[in-house]
């Protein structure tokens, strides 16, 4: 392992040399963390699922020499702002759930590391009008991209009850999910929640003052993983990726909440997202995967302090067999 100093230095010199666009748009967490859990090597073939604001593509980018190559995966179109212009990068306009479809359009067989940072890039939560945070009034999207399906508004006034209160319960963690549910099935038939502003004149009642940020938060992310579909976008990444790394290759990933955290543990583990391990005659689990580190990572205090979302942050290495 490098020593304190040179993990400092190196750490100084990425921050220092992001633009000052990059560091808004998305402060990548744990980067050099993660990018020495995909150990680069000559001729590589590497993927950035979340390329967001580009920081942990162009850092692989800097880091990796001239032979290797980098596709990256964003399906939100504001991230296109942020495309590299270096003849060894591919951006792919896609959910990461295509990821093996399309690694297989380009040509790819097999790749040396997979990397996913889960975190939703901080230029979502400061744009009013993609309705991501609860800080601003605007429209009740939380689509990440903006061309696809059903928006917040479109759940909190037409899902049923229970299936409200099943969202709020499974994605939010939150104790009060029937209560929840129930204030907005009755809001709802006075009056159509089309911004945040309705939607918090409905939920903000349900919370004691000490407690309504943090509560809030868990609201505002429930709904946005069942806009987005991010379970099932997720299950579908890591069982592609499983696919597509080659025998050494590194799945590396950054996740933000339990219930995103246990699907990348388990599949780490047993090679399912259930968790059901499979054991050979003598009792050995059948897994496709060797942990690289059995304790998880998370950013130092340094780097809390700098980044305070990163606090949540988890990251999980992973060596295909």
């Amino acid at each position: 392992m490098e020593n304190d100093l040179v993990f400092f230095w190196k750490h100084h010199y990425i921050f220092r040399n992001m633009s000052m666009e990059e560091q808004t748009y998305h402060v990548p967490v744990l980067l050099q963390e993660s990018i020495d859990g995909m150990n680069l090597q000559p001729g590589g073939i590497y993927v950035d699922v979340t390329f967001g604001g580009g920081g942990h593509s162009k850092e692989i980018l800097r880091q990796g020499d001239s032979t290797i190559r980098l596709f990256s995966f964003d399906q939100d179109q504001d991230a296109e702002r942020n495309i590299v212009n270096d003849e060894r990068f591919t951006f792919v306009r896609s959910n990461f759930r295509y990821l093996y479809n399309f690694l297989r359009y380009h040509g790819v067989e097999g790749v040396d590391a997979v990397l996913a940072d889960l975190g939703v890039s901080s230029h979502h939560f400061d744009d009013s009008e993609r309705g991501f945070s609860f800080r601003f009034d605007g429209k009740l999207d939380m689509r990440m991209n903006k061309r696809a399906g059903i928006t917040a508004a479109d759940v909190v006034n037409t899902y049923e009850e229970e299936r409200l209160a099943d969202i709020f319960y499974l994605y939010g963690e939150l104790k009060n999910s029937r209560k929840l549910a129930s204030a907005i099935v009755k809001a709802r038939s006075n009056k159509q929640i089309v911004t945040i502003g309705d939607f918090l004149d409905i939920v903000k009642p349900m919370f004691g003052r000490e407690r309504e940020k943090k509560e809030l938060a868990k609201v505002f992310q429930a709904l946005r993983i069942e806009v987005n579909q991010e379970m099932e976008a997720l299950k579908e990444m890591l069982y592609a990726a499983t696919e597509a790394l080659k025998p050494g290759g590194r799945l590396v990933v950054i996740t933000y909440h339990s219930l995103e955290d246990r699907m990348v543990k388990n599949i780490m583990k047993t090679g399912n997202i259930e968790g059901k391990a499979e054991q050979d005659f003598f009792g050995n689990v059948n897994t496709p995967f060797r942990l690289v580190n059995n304790k998880v990572i998370v950013p130092s205090d340094e780097e809390q302090e700098r980044n305070p979302r990163s606090r949540s942050a988890k990251l999980r290495i992973a060596e295909r067999v």
